[in-house]
């Protein structure tokens, strides 16, 4: 049993998706974005709140930010407008490149916003607090289910990752295609440029009675 804890353990440490979570500093009038790529149907989660500066009073309305969040097509999946906290969750519907990205006004003299932002996916962001609670199962049962579900997410990262990769061999194919046509006319230029060259000299040549 011990090492059979021990087992789930490691393999939860090692295949558990990585949480980013950060502290970053936003210059009035200036945007940061921050980009994540998720896969096709993965949930995401994330929650964000600017730091007050002055703890223990309201909030200054010069450090409200706007946030918005962006699939790799451009589709809106978050918006705050002038806000100093908020969260975001969804299921991803296309895979790739997701976007979040915040601003503030430009104020006069330049104020600096400290915000704390946190992102996750996949497994990380599945709340097992309710699933423990609603289920009430036992915390070996609870460790298996997320061990699933992460050896689920592992299964579909493969797949995911053998989509990018064949789609990167076609590429290489159709650039290698492009690059070998694309050689073969330049020789045939090159070698047509020498022709006339030849030809004309020996035309003037001729014509001058060098030959």
């Amino acid at each position: 049993m011990w090492r059979f804890k021990t087992l789930i353990l490691i393999l939860w440490s090692l295949f558990t998706p990585i949480v980013q979570s950060m502290r970053f500093e936003l210059h009035s009038g200036n945007t940061k974005c921050i980009t994540e790529d998720i896969k096709n149907n993965a949930m995401t989660v994330g929650k964000y709140s600017v730091v007050n500066p002055i703890e223990g009073h309201p909030m200054p309305d010069t450090h409200k930010i706007t946030v918005r969040v962006t699939s790799p097509h451009g589709n809106n999946y978050h918006y705050g407008d002038h806000v100093d906290s908020g969260t975001f969750a969804f299921t991803a519907a296309e895979a790739g490149d997701y976007m979040t990205c915040f601003w503030t006004p430009d104020h006069k003299p330049m104020i600096i916003v400290s915000v704390d932002f946190e992102w996750k996916s996949g497994v990380a962001a599945k709340d097992w607090s309710k699933v423990a609670k609603k289920g009430q199962i036992e915390v070996m049962e609870l460790e298996l289910q997320k061990l699933y579900y992460t050896v689920s997410s592992i299964h579909d990262e493969m797949f995911f990752l053998r989509e990018r990769e064949e789609e990167m061999q076609q590429l290489n194919r159709a650039t290698n295609s492009k690059m070998f046509t694309f050689t073969f006319f330049s020789i045939l230029v090159v070698l047509s440029v020498a022709g006339l060259q030849l030809w004309y000299l020996k035309t003037f040549f001729e014509r001058k009675k060098l030959l």
